[in-house]
């Protein structure tokens, strides 16, 4: 019997050998250690009235099960240009996947099912990309060129996305550098996807064609943090043009991540900026694995010009196995396969990721690629047994070695699924066994929310873009540039500035840029003289309170705030009595302002009425009070004040009196 191979040692033993440390343990050194850069490309949909390139409405969203009509098609590679075929459009040819589009006739028109050519671009979508473009910092461009980028996935019917770069070479600044920008495009969203299970993928068309700006940045960054950093910069400097659409899956980000002798992994769908730190982290330490890996192949004599695996057909009782797993594949006419994998003993619970080992590399192509639906294999390095069944505690590995020849080096697996799936998912394993000689993949990942990734699809490449033959150029007039530069809103940098200025609370910038609320605090300080930190704190510690612990009647506007503190300036009011107000407001957004005043018991009193309790209210503490500590007197005299004062004057006035009559 060979050696065994201890899965959970194995793979703690190769973490450390990566020198994996957790994201909060990491320093900056690490980092430049690994050579680690990223990139962003930051999806965000514009808040139009209509789609790009047809006047169907954008922004109205169906249930999935909310459709006039289904509509099937089977996606095809074509050649460009230059006569080849892009690698994810052939990948995905080989899924045979059927794809459905559920359409809703309220949100789609033959333009979104590829049945008529485009209409002209919404101009007001182009106008919001430019002004997004020159806040960026780039050069606009003189001429449009409408192109087609291949969406070979189903996600876009026609097979194709049409884009059109606005702006080039920008900047924007972080708090210890400048991250440079490559482009800005305009282009059109893709379809939402509902479920995707074996050869069947289905779409809801709602989504498709909502007009997008995508900002792409130079790999500029240098550790996770300045990654999340400069997605927070763009995502604030988008919104506050004020014509971003938000919500779920109104912004999605794309993050580039490579590291020294490796090569560019895009991480796909980023749903939160806040996920980008552990993602890009892990993903750094994922291709110091897949370098190791390949090291140690190469090390072994292994070579991907001549690596081949070799396999066997499993039948029912050859293994001796009584497992409802394989009995299940058996039973549904599908096949089991013994896998022989030269040279990758103990590779296949090498340490990739937390939770995740290389095997798993190779089950997520078997997913995507093959349409194997997980589980779909076992192997000899098992790392996780699986728990319903424990088949891979019944199988005699040594049996399997012998019927597939294996050598000391060797590792093993075996997996299931329909026989006309079997050629493709031996192909798929072959290929990632080549790969793993190579290094790291080109890729795209899915992000998950704990902070891995799984496989998606082979990177696109250049071939995949050509131009629109149905879209003429268009023209962007300078005055029109000129029209767009003279309406900026403040650039971000600035309105940071702007609240240190104001010496509002840090804690609270992040709400208030994310909403896009800064100018709204400027212009009720501007126009009715209230304290720019009181009204910030109230926007972004009150306000932001509230909306996590009240469900309000209807969507609230935050422009209620401007009319919430006009009322209170004309009425002669307290500011503070706003903190009192906001979570009736909230709750009730149409209710009129002398209503809430009503709902919080709100007196109109007179500074000198509450100040002429005082008396009454220190021979009553005096009576009762249980502690001689100044301090328990006033907090008490306080507690029964506040309320009244609430609106009438000013708290630290207040207190200042109570005191003055300690």
């Amino acid at each position: 019997m060979e050696d065994a191979i201890n899965p959970e040692l194995n793979y703690k033993a190769t973490q450390e050998k990566t020198g994996y440390v957790r994201r909060c343990d990491a320093t900056r050194q690490i980092y430049a250690d690994l050579g680690f850069k990223c990139g962003l490309e930051i999806h965000q949909q514009l808040l139009t009235q209509k789609k790009l390139f047809c006047r169907c409405p954008a922004g109205i969203y169906q249930e999935k099960d909310e459709f006039d009509a289904e509509v099937i098609r089977h996606m095809r590679p074509t050649l460009s240009e230059l006569g080849e075929y892009d690698g994810t459009a052939l990948m995905e040819f080989k899924t045979r996947k059927n794809i459905i589009y559920r359409i809703a006739d309220e949100t789609a028109c033959t333009y979104d099912i590829d049945d008529t050519p485009p209409f002209p671009i919404n101009r007001d979508a182009l106008d919001i990309a430019i002004e997004v473009a020159l806040l960026l910092k780039t050069n606009i461009v003189g001429e449009l060129h409408i192109t087609r980028k291949q969406y070979l996935d189903g996600s876009i019917p026609t097979g194709f996305q049409r884009t059109a770069i606005v702006g080039i070479e920008g900047e924007i600044p972080l708090s210890k550098k400048k991250v440079r920008i490559r482009q800005i495009t305009i282009e059109e969203d893709a379809c939402r996807e509902t479920s995707d299970e074996g050869h069947w993928r289905i779409y809801t068309t709602d989504r498709l064609g909502m007009p997008l700006i995508e900002p792409v940045t130079y790999p500029d960054m240098v550790t996770p943090d300045e990654a999340e950093e400069a997605g927070q910069y763009l995502r604030y400097l988008a919104r506050s043009t004020g014509k971003m659409r938000t919500g779920i899956g109104a912004g999605r980000q794309d993050v580039n991540v490579s590291i020294t002798g490796g090569e560019r992994v895009e991480i796909k769908g980023v749903a939160h900026i806040s996920w980008i730190p552990e993602l890009t982290h892990n993903e750094a330490f994922r291709q110091k694995a897949l370098l190791l890996i390949r090291d140690e192949l190469i090390k072994r004599g292994a070579s991907p010009d001549t690596w081949k695996l070799s396999s066997a057909i499993l039948k029912p009782g050859m293994l001796r196995i009584n497992s409802g797993v394989l009995a299940a594949v058996w039973r549904r006419g599908g096949q089991l396969l013994a896998v022989n994998l030269p040279h990758f003993k103990g590779l296949l619970s090498h340490f990739t990721q937390p939770g995740q080992t290389f095997a798993d590399e190779i089950s997520g192509r078997l997913k995507v690629i093959a349409c194997l639906e997980k589980p779909n294999m076992i192997h000899s390095e098992q790392y996780h047994p699986d728990d319903d069944n424990n088949v891979n505690n019944e199988i005699n590995w040594d049996e399997i070695r012998r019927m597939l020849a294996a050598g000391q080096d060797d590792a093993q697996l075996i997996f299931w699924g329909p026989d006309d799936d079997i050629k493709t998912a031996l192909e798929t394993i072959e290929e990632r066994g080549q790969i793993a000689l190579m290094g790291i993949p080109n890729e795209t990942r899915k992000s998950l929310s704990d902070g891995t990734t799984i496989f998606e699809r082979v990177l696109p490449g250049p071939d995949r873009m050509y131009p629109d033959t149905d879209s003429a150029p268009l023209s962007i007039a300078d005055e029109k540039i000129e029209e767009i530069r003279a309406r900026l809103p403040l650039a971000v940098s600035d309105r940071i500035n702007q609240l240190r200025d104001w010496k509002i609370p840090e804690d609270t910038y992040s709400y208030l840029l994310r909403h896009n609320l800064v100018w709204i605090v400027e212009k009720i300080v501007t126009d009715f003289g209230f304290d720019p930190k009181l009204v910030g704190t109230l926007f972004g510690h009150t306000l932001r309170h509230v909306e996590t612990r009240i469900k309000a009647a209807r969507e609230f506007k935050y422009y209620t705030m401007y009319g919430l503190f006009k009322f209170i300036h004309q009425r002669g009011l307290e500011p503070t009595i706003a903190k009192a107000m906001i979570p009736e407001l909230y709750a009730h957004p149409q209710m009129v302002f002398d209503s809430v005043l009503t709902a919080i018991s709100y007196k109109k009193r007179s500074v000198d009425d509450i100040k002429s309790q005082l008396p009454e209210l220190e021979n009553k503490f005096a009576e009762i009070g249980k502690s001689d500590k100044a301090r328990a007197k006033i907090d008490w005299i306080m507690g029964y004040l506040r309320p009244l004062a609430l609106g009438n004057m000013p708290l630290k006035e207040l207190r200042r009196e109570v005191e003055g009559g300690k």
